[in-house]
């Protein structure tokens, strides 16, 4: 059965000779896997841009229930990005989003909410007007919301753990920082120092780790790090 929905590429893999397994998150089907052939070959170089990590599209699928790898009829882009191909620190932080989805989304996990913050969010990094040193930390916070566990203020974020990265001393600006992200979100522009930003990525993290019972290392993190000076 031919279905149309909007998709968000989170991988792709090499099969066999000249073709790749794509991982989609759509909005109406959740998030499956669809076997395009014939992408690694010399002539078909266009299609194959196609399926970049983020890249957001519009589906035209054969949906068999049942089926492990699904396919792909049509797909065209459906918002071409104008900033994150020239930026290194936004394409940083693409890789990113990829990476914290491809760890909370699994196999046929299906939510319009959440598909609908997500395609939200890659726009938002796109615009000229967000303060991107806040963002992987905004997206941490609201995604965690749409998956359901995400305390709703600042002190149950730092109640969750039994450890805090931070001294007695930063806890009050920590806690006011949260504040901010949790109620201003991409808009956020407080001003905090980069040690904070970071300690609070990792304590994000870990909190995602220990929700997700997986504690694999994050493999954007050291580049992540890096990108928030």
């Amino acid at each position: 059965m031919l279905k149309k929905t909007e998709g968000v590429v989170l991988s792709a893999i090499r099969y066999k000779e000249s073709s790749i397994i794509v991982r989609i998150f759509s909005r109406e089907l959740g998030l499956k896997s669809y076997i395009i052939n014939g992408v690694r070959t010399q002539g078909a170089k266009s299609k194959a841009a196609l399926y970049q990590p983020m890249t957001l599209l519009d589906l035209v699928v054969y949906e068999k229930e049942g089926a492990g790898l699904q396919r792909i009829s049509e797909a065209k882009i459906d918002y071409a990005y104008q900033l994150i191909p020239f930026d290194f620190v936004r394409s940083g932080i693409l890789m990113f989003m990829a990476e914290v989805c491809s760890k909370t989304l699994y196999e046929n996990y299906q939510n319009e909410w959440l598909f609908d913050f997500l395609k939200s969010s890659l726009k938002q990094l796109d615009q000229k007007n967000i303060d991107i040193k806040h963002f992987p930390l905004v997206f941490l916070i609201q995604e965690a919301n749409y998956l359901g566990f995400g305390p709703e203020i600042a002190s149950e974020y730092l109640e969750e753990s039994r450890t805090l990265p931070f001294s007695p001393e930063e806890l009050p600006l920590v806690h006011e920082y949260l504040e901010k992200l949790i109620e201003e979100g991409f808009l956020c522009d407080f001003k905090v120092g980069i040690q904070i930003r970071r300690k609070l990525l990792d304590y994000l993290l870990n909190f995602y780790s220990e929700q997700l019972d997986n504690s694999s290392p994050w493999k954007s993190m050291a580049i992540l790090r890096q990108l928030m000076a």
